[in-house]
């Protein structure tokens, strides 16, 4: 039910292009039923050769007066034109009923291709932005290629299953109510008995359908870790190949393949099951009210004439075909709640990072940054212990440690990808959770330790941290990270693309486009991963240089594994289990004799 509610929730914004489907699935189920009871007038008078009907007087909204109207008109036409005429009447109203009808079908189903593609839009762009707005740590236990799955496939999966069925949803019950209303009419005793076998029917169908939702769920699941296999093959291929594991790959491979092929078979079978069976359980129900029927006018009831039965068939028998459309919507539809099951997990997954309502905006970067008893847990597992840090504008801080120690969570937690459990951050005396999130990212540059870019051009990537950027700019910025006279060697310049992921590049090439990108941004407070560690000699030390001019008047945090990289710094942290063990310059540090720091130089020094 819930699922249900969701899926209305996207129905919201075209709640009256749905008004306007219902209504025009209302009128072409009454040209529709008009259509077929021409059938009973044609049969009572043209064939059977009585006489002028009287005139049936004042107009009464009764079955019987309408009967008697349309005996009385069309003997009189019969009368007139003759049997020829009277047929050619006949036909000329079927064609103009049926004209009527198909042209409010397709009125109908333009309103529900546009309800369709606009909340299938609607939807995948919630997920987008939702997956944008998530903090970092939900992507660390996460799949990459399931989150893909669900963005693609399952979002694919509901608008083949629910949104196309909910078209039959939408028209098939209103022509079954609108047909079963007249059946009434005709004759309630046959009808009632009518209703008796259809929820017979209606449970023999729920039946074979109950394990379709959680069969779909698997199949989805399987399918998403088989995306996750080949995406992550793709990223790997270097060393799947250089490892000689394709073997390995393929077997893995072949394993989830096998799983969702069997899944998937189980769910297609179910799902064809829904058709032959709704069909034979209509034709029981046809031949047992044919036979009921059949009895009432041998007995001589005087509600069922043979011509009334004809009719009251002829109008049952067209409920057949939207019961079996709806029998497929319901199968279809528990074949889709699967995947909106798992598109709700992403939708309603919690964002731990989030705006205060009256966030404060900021500017710029003043005074300091602190940190005051902060704490940071993973899976219960504390990260950092208790750390107390002032960095004063303009300062360049080096964090080191060992690896594991803390150093890129104290980093992450001054742009806010995650927020520490206990104490606060403050800049310029005021929690960060206090800001607006856009403003605080605005003051920070960031170079990771692994070169993230972007399959575009040079220029998009070195300008993509700004709105505006112009080509001189873009230039000065690549020309302080050593990167434009590599830029200029390619076929276009700054206009070639860097491939997915830089591939294109070697590692020290994408790690100064990075550097450029952080430059062109010029932000007041720059944080380096090992900005330098993926450079060689060369390169290092002439973006070392580059990155030394940039910090002269910023505030600059580094974390560093290559101690030889930070012995400029102002303030130098040594981290060690999540504490703060040491704190001072390279030469303070280096004096004592037992010191951590030290200990750290001593190893890389030899």
């Amino acid at each position: 039910m819930n699922n249900v509610r969701l899926l209305l929730k996207y129905f919201a914004p075209y709640k009256w292009s749905a008004v306007k489907n219902i209504i025009y699935n209302i009128l072409s189920a009454l040209f529709a039923l008009l259509t077929f009871t021409l059938v009973k007038p044609f049969l009572t008078v043209l064939f059977s050769g009585e006489a002028v009907v009287a005139n049936p007087g004042p107009f009464q909204l009764t079955s019987a007066y309408i009967g008697a109207f349309s005996k009385y008109y069309l003997s009189v036409f019969i009368e007139k034109y003759g049997q020829s005429g009277a047929l050619t009447l006949v036909v000329l109203i079927v064609i103009g009923a049926s004209l009527f009808k198909n042209a409010f079908i397709f009125l109908a189903n333009n309103c529900m291709a546009f309800i369709r593609s606009s909340t299938v839009r609607d939807l995948r762009e919630k997920l987008y932005h939702k997956i944008l707005r998530l903090p970092l740590s939900f992507f660390t236990d996460a799949r990459k290629g399931d989150v893909m799955t669900r963005i693609s496939n399952d979002v694919q999966e509901v608008e083949i299953s629910v949104m196309s069925s909910l078209t039959m949803m939408f028209r098939d019950p209103i022509l079954i109510l609108v047909f079963v209303i007249y059946l009434f009419i005709s004759s309630y005793e046959l009808s009632l008995f009518a209703l008796v076998l259809l929820p017979v029917s209606g449970w023999l169908i729920g039946r074979a359908s109950r394990t379709l939702r959680s069969s779909s769920l698997l199949g989805q699941q399987n399918l998403g870790k088989l995306l996750t296999i080949v995406e992550e093959t793709l990223t790997g291929l270097r060393i799947v190949k250089g490892f000689n594991a394709e073997e390995k790959m393929k077997a893995q491979f072949s394993e989830s393949n096998e799983k969702y092929a069997k899944v998937f078979k189980r769910v297609i079978r179910k799902a064809y099951l829904a058709s032959p069976l709704s069909e034979f359980l209509s034709t029981i129900v046809i031949m047992i009210i044919l036979y009921v029927g059949g009895n009432l006018v041998l007995q001589g009831s005087g509600s069922m004439t043979p011509a009334n039965l004809i009719v009251y068939l002829v109008v049952f028998s067209q409920i057949i075909q939207p019961a079996k459309n709806i029998t497929t919507a319901y199968f279809a539809i528990q074949k889709g709640m699967a995947s909106i099951d798992r598109i709700d997990q992403i939708l309603d997954a919690e964002e731990t990072i989030t705006e205060k309502e009256n966030a404060i905006a900021i500017s710029g970067f003043n005074y300091s940054v602190e940190f005051k008893g902060v704490w940071y847990a993973y899976n219960n597992e504390p990260v950092l212990r208790d750390i107390n840090l002032k960095i004063n504008k303009g300062q360049t801080v080096a964090i080191v440690g060992k690896s594991g120690a803390g150093k890129s969570t104290l980093a992450d937690l001054l742009p806010r990808f995650m927020d520490c459990d206990r104490g606060s951050i403050l800049i310029d005396g005021v929690d960060l959770r206090d800001l607006k999130i856009k403003d605080l990212r605005y003051l920070m540059g960031i170079v990771s330790q692994q070169p993230i870019l972007f399959n575009t051009s040079f220029k998009e990537n070195i300008a993509f941290g700004v709105k505006t950027s112009e080509m001189g700019d873009v230039e000065v910025a690549a020309r302080i990270a050593n990167a434009h006279e590599f830029i200029m060697e390619t076929e276009q310049g700054y206009e070639s693309t860097v491939g997915e992921s830089g591939n294109k590049l070697s590692g020290g090439q994408r790690q100064r486009i990075s550097i450029a990108r952080a430059i062109m941004a010029n932000p007041p407070i720059l944080i380096l991963d090992e900005a330098t560690s993926a450079l060689d000699t060369e390169s290092e030390r002439l973006v070392q240089d580059a990155i030394l001019k940039l910090m002269k008047n910023r505030t600059s945090v580094v974390i560093a594994h290559r101690l030889s990289t930070i012995q400029h710094a102002d303030l130098i942290v040594v981290i060690d289990d999540g504490r703060i063990v040491e704190t001072g310059t390279h030469t303070e540090l280096m004096t004592k004799q037992d010191g951590f720091y030290r200990k750290l130089h001593s190893f890389q020094a030899i």
